[in-house]
């Protein structure tokens, strides 16, 4: 009797530090986390079908752009963000291994494309500046068709104050600004390449930059910004690179401690389940009859 005692007592220790404090908090963390993760998802993903759907880049006309709409980026990121998250959500609250296990792996390989990701950056910085003037010079391109790529190109303009990619001339490769158009925006730029846009107005002067590609860069100085966005965006990551590294090194530091409760909830619920059929086969032998019992030791 007294050994039965003991391993009973054994067991329910067990089971105490197995569902001790520390596990709950760990366990609904997990849950809380994705969930607002899974809500964010869902947003960010109803935006994206919303942008695409206000522009009508679904129509037949339309569609062979869709590839380079940065609404669809909004879509799959914020599909893969809710999918992952709400694998989490529902396997750390219902305590299913299947799911966590999957969400674990799911985020161990998104860890890895991350910090692969990172390598490559770092060691393709070259042909990277070349996707990166392709890149804004197809946004250029399709500056008027495009109300995204026009609200990016604008922002960067402004916010970096710089003028087409690698010189403010670059804004010929648009069929509306390039010199040979017939309309009145022709051989200028967008006003967001304005040093003063507004003019002392409270509403931006969309003509403030007409007949600029024909003014020398002297003269030129005075109306818009020289220096293309390339540079300015290479010079603004050298300034922030310190910022940069912090905010991936805590990302990623999160991702690993998302990780790290995961594996502490698989473990707690592999000695939950441990635990109970060692006690279940323990409650089986004490009902067990003497006789057979004997025959059993």
């Amino acid at each position: 009797i007294s050994t039965r005692a003991s391993s009973r007592n054994v067991f329910t220790s067990r089971a105490l530090s197995a569902s001790s404090w520390s596990d709950y908090i760990f366990k609904y963390l997990l849950v809380t986390s994705n969930l607002l993760f899974s809500v964010l998802g869902l947003v960010t993903l109803v935006v994206g079908l919303w942008g695409l759907i206000n522009k009508e880049s679904f129509a037949q006309e339309k569609i062979s752009g869709i590839g380079t709409d940065p609404m669809l980026l909004f879509c799959f990121l914020g599909l893969v963000l809710a999918l992952l998250s709400l694998m989490g959500c529902v396997g750390a609250l219902r305590e299913n291994m299947c799911l966590l296990q999957s969400f674990s792996a799911a985020v161990l390989l998104l860890v890895a494309a991350q910090v692969l990701v990172a390598v490559v950056l770092y060691s393709l910085q070259g042909q990277i500046a070349e996707y990166l003037r392709s890149g804004m010079l197809a946004a250029m391109v399709r500056y008027q068709d495009d109300l995204d790529l026009r609200f990016i190109t604008d922002e960067i303009q402004t916010g970096l104050q710089c003028c087409g990619a690698d010189t403010y001339r670059d804004w010929e490769i648009n069929v509306y600004f390039n010199c040979s158009a017939p309309g009145v925006q022709a051989c200028g730029v967008p006003p967001s390449c304005c040093i003063d846009p507004l003019e002392n107005g409270t509403v931006w002067n969309s003509q403030c930059g007409v007949g600029a590609q024909q003014l020398d860069e002297f003269s030129a100085q005075s109306v818009i910004f020289l220096g293309g966005c390339l540079g300015s965006i290479s010079r603004w990551i050298e300034q922030h690179s310190g910022v940069i590294v912090t905010v991936v090194i805590i990302l990623l530091g999160l991702q690993i401690l998302t990780l790290f409760i995961t594996a502490r909830l698989l473990q707690k619920i592999r000695w939950s389940r441990l635990d109970r059929c060692s006690y279940c086969h323990s409650c089986e032998y004490e009902h067990v009859p003497t006789s057979n019992k004997q025959k059993v030791e």
